[in-house]
């Protein structure tokens, strides 16, 4: 199955997207992907590099509320919250951030309810913006699930001594936490950065326009024109910006254990 699933289907695409109009080995594919192509492929990359961090960024502060926070109430209630979206489909959250980020939507209603906007003046945030929510409401959750393990599974020796010395909770997250927990955050961007580049439902259903992500591209070849090449071409390029991610993370993992 896995053979007939997936490696062969991957051989092919490769070859395909190696193979020009007349049965030739040559890079017309390519040529023609960076030409209609070039700017959503650096769409994408910023997209889902904004996305990876800003999901970095928000799954420490999460596991790191988990690990050092003092309210119980506030523990527990952000311990049962943050993990709803990992049971939700891209496809399921793309369409709700529709109605939550649009024009009119829940999110500008709210904010005008409360007197803090006028609706009038707002614009939706369907658009690269949206994107960027959906990937990190999404994405945040399973991050800071194996951040939070990680950290909680830390000797708390060092968090106490510190408390003691006077550090505070965020000094102690970032100067003590981190460090220690660097390798199962980077294996989890990693795993975060390649689900987000893989994704066709929210670019397409968040922003209709022009950029969008190579996704997108690739379905619009294939549907419109059975462009089977300039399509496995994208999907080619795809694999190669999996695997600059992929192979940062194995060098971040040998030097770590050289180092050790």
């Amino acid at each position: 199955m896995v053979l007939g699933l997936f490696v062969y289907p991957l051989l092919y695409s490769l070859v395909s997207a190696f193979t020009t109009a007349d049965g030739a080995f040559g890079f017309d594919n390519f040529a023609k992907t960076f030409e209609l192509y070039g700017t959503d492929i650096l769409f994408t990359i910023v997209i889902v590099t904004v996305s990876t961090v800003l999901t970095g960024v928000l799954a420490t502060l999460i596991g790191g509320y988990l690990v050092l926070g003092t309210q119980p109430a506030a523990v527990a209630t952000l311990k049962w919250l943050y993990r709803w979206p990992l049971f939700i489909p891209f496809i399921v959250a793309a369409q709700c951030m529709r109605t939550f980020l649009a024009k009119n939507g829940m999110l500008n209603n709210a904010l005008d309810m409360l007197g803090l906007v006028d609706i009038s003046n707002l614009s939706g945030l369907l658009d690269w913006r949206g994107i960027i929510v959906t990937f990190v409401w999404k994405e945040t959750p399973f991050v800071a699930l194996l951040v939070s393990g990680a950290m909680a599974a830390l000797d708390r020796a060092g968090i106490e001594a510190a408390r003691n010395l006077g550090a505070g909770n965020l000094r102690i997250l970032v100067e003590i936490l981190l460090p220690q927990i660097a390798g199962v955050m980077t294996v989890a961007l990693v795993l975060a950065f390649v689900t987000m580049l893989s994704v066709l439902s929210v670019p397409i259903m968040i922003s209709g326009g022009s950029p969008t992500m190579i996704t997108v591209d690739m379905a619009f070849r294939v549907n419109s024109y059975s462009d089977y090449g300039v399509a496995n071409a994208l999907g080619f390029i795809s694999y190669l910006i999996a695997g600059v991610v992929a192979w940062i993370y194995v060098r971040h993992n040998v030097a770590g254990k050289a180092a050790g």
